[in-house]
């Protein structure tokens, strides 16, 4: 009995740190969770009498969870459900354990970035460059040599310092896109919708949004531009979690509040909400003219 609760507390000490880890490797909030309680599950059947250190243990006990369900989710093609609109959203300040595990997020852009990555490639460089693992340790998770790792790693560093290097858009800039995106959506213009979207732009739908459309998630310019094509009648720019997007309101009522990720003069993802308890929680403002 007294292992069994020195376990438990040792793996509530790790939590926030496994959730962590988690969160920057999946980029999804749920998913994250759903690694942890594995992870406890594992240790849970594991003889951990030989373990000289847990929280080196568990960390790679999660990598490995991590890594399965990236791949998982490359054989289906699947995009995360719940990828957060912004650190706000990820990180509700009414939870202090939450708090804390994601105090130092990434944010949205560093994920979208993540997100075009192999899975091999994104958890080495999680690992490696924002929790300082050793390259060796890194290769028995990811089932590569050290040089390997190390080289998925740097190939990995150099997608995200071309994304550091982006000219920063200004909020009145990033407002003259959105603007220009619901102009074309408005008029049925695809190819002004196309100008302003990044060539691989994804649209991310919660379900309740995609069941309220008719429509699921989308990648590339050509496919969100016809889907957005006359769809943006009752659309409104407004300021959502600090960012720039929209809100859909019908009949005096917001139905759909929408978030632009923009990156190097272009919209690089549109994630969508509708769930009604996901709008309660959302901080968003209409922008007048």
């Amino acid at each position: 009995m007294n292992e069994k609760k020195w376990l438990a507390d040792e793996f509530e000490a790790n939590r926030a740190h496994l959730r962590a880890a988690a969160y920057r490797m999946l980029g999804s909030r749920s998913e994250a969770e759903d690694a942890v309680q594995e992870t406890w599950l594992r240790l849970n059947r594991t003889d951990t009498t030989a373990v000289d250190n847990l929280g080196g243990w568990l960390t790679t006990v999660i990598a490995r969870i991590c890594l399965d369900m990236l791949r998982a989710r490359k054989t289906r093609r699947e995009e995360p459900l719940e990828m957060p609109v912004h650190a706000a959203i990820a990180d509700p300040a009414k939870d202090p354990e939450r708090e804390a595990a994601f105090a130092d997020s990434i944010g949205l852009a560093l994920l979208v970035v993540l997100q075009t990555l192999a899975p091999a490639e994104r958890v080495a460089f999680v690992l490696h460059d924002m929790f300082d693992l050793p390259f060796d340790a890194i290769a028995s998770i990811i089932g590569r040599s050290s040089a390997a790792t190390r080289q998925l790693a740097s190939r990995a560093r150099r997608r995200v310092q071309g994304m550091d290097e982006a000219p920063e858009v200004d909020l009145g800039g990033k407002r003259r896109i959105a603007e220009a995106f619901l102009t074309a959506s408005r008029n049925g213009d695809v190819e002004a919708l196309i100008a302003v979207l990044a060539p691989d732009v994804v649209f991310r739908p919660d379900a309740t949004a995609a069941r309220y459309g008719a429509f699921g998630g989308r990648r590339g310019a050509a496919q969100v531009a016809e889907l957005f094509k006359g769809r943006a009648q009752a659309a409104q720019v407004a300021i959502v979690e600090g960012e720039l997007g929209f809100v859909v309101r019908i009949a005096g009522q917001i139905r759909v509040v929408a978030a632009f990720t923009i990156a190097d003069g272009r919209i690089a993802a549109i994630d969508a909400f509708a769930d009604p308890d996901r709008l309660e929680r959302l901080d968003y403002s209409i922008l007048r003219d």
